[in-house]
């Protein structure tokens, strides 16, 4: 579905155009046509693939998706795909935008995700001083908003991180809970991670040594991307560590759960024991026994047995086994 189909010269806007006018308006001095497309089909991209001369490998992955984020160069063009990643309930939702850039023409490609890039196109038509840097610009401005995005699902992912963690040491807590809450949340984070470690090698290319010619004299946009990107990647690495962590961490506490739990039965066992051994010492019923015959014998067993149980119990508690 076409979104929008415009064309600029000297970094304004000079007005929506049809498909059909685009080659009239490539062939202007200064001028470049920037088309969003939204989830299309084979003839649109078929459509736009002869009218800006795209690669067919570039179209075939815009218009087969489930791509692993990368930025390539065909010729004086480059072609990259970008994971969109939004919350849905309590998991996260991956789309892609497959951005096409050459001299005169950009052409994005939303596939899978709902959230625009309408507020990047206006913002820049605000800045004509910046759009007159030609597609190169508009290229950063989609992968920078892209980007940006995923700064509030880290903060997401971080806070219910903490919330995880103030669980596990709740006595109250369900040891189980928490490590499927800690596995979820670990999955949502390599959706994060398998979205931003890609771009780190593209990104770094396009404002390194040899820059290509569409982002000649603004690479120090693609570097702030880049360090966005670093910045993401490294709390993505100290999140999974502590999520491991708290795995780890989840699991010793059950652990110790557990030894309490034996313990506590190991010390009732003992107290159970006690009156056990006499009364089946007792109970055996030979004619010669000691005390059967006293007046208080089985006073003096209940005693005992109440007396030698309290002194275990004692012990027990001061050892914390009770």
């Amino acid at each position: 579905m076409l979104i929008s189909c415009a064309a600029y010269q000297d970094g304004e806007k000079i007005g929506d155009i049809e498909i059909g006018q685009i080659a009239d308006y490539l062939q202007r001095p200064n001028c470049f046509v920037w088309v969003a497309l939204r989830d299309p089909n084979a003839a649109e991209l078929t459509d736009l693939q002869q009218a800006f001369g795209l690669h067919p490998l570039a179209v075939e992955d815009a218009q087969g998706g489930h791509e692993r984020p990368k930025i390539e160069e065909y010729g004086e063009s480059l072609f990259a795909v970008l994971h969109m990643v939004e919350p849905d309930g309590g998991e996260f939702r991956v789309g892609e935008l497959a951005v096409f850039a050459g001299r005169n023409y950009v052409l994005s490609v939303r596939s899978h995700a709902d959230k625009g890039f309408q507020d990047v196109r206006t913002r820049s038509e605000r800045e004509p001083d910046l759009m007159r840097q030609g597609p190169g610009y508009i290229l950063y401005a989609l992968m920078d908003a892209v980007v940006d995005r995923y700064f509030p699902l880290l903060d997401v992912l971080e806070d219910d991180l903490d919330l995880i963690e103030r669980r596990i040491f709740n006595p109250e807590g369900v040891p189980r809970q928490n490590i499927e809450a800690l596995y979820s949340l670990k999955q949502r984070l390599m959706i994060m991670k398998h979205a931003v470690a890609p771009l780190l090698e593209g990104v770094s290319n396009l404002s390194g040594a040899h820059v290509p010619t569409l982002c000649a004299g603004i690479g120090v946009y693609f570097r702030d991307v880049y360090d966005h990107l670093l910045r993401l990647n490294q709390t993505a690495d100290s999140i999974r560590d502590t999520v491991a962590t708290a795995i780890s961490v989840n699991l010793s506490l059950v652990t110790l759960q557990e030894n309490e739990t034996m313990k506590r039965l190991a010390a009732y066992a003992a107290l159970l024991a006690i009156p056990t051994m006499i009364a089946g010492i007792y109970g055996m019923n030979f004619e010669h026994m000691p005390e059967l015959k006293w007046r208080y014998g089985y006073l003096f067993s209940l005693l005992l047995m109440a007396g030698l149980d309290l002194y275990l119990y004692f012990r027990f508690k001061r050892a914390r086994w009770l």
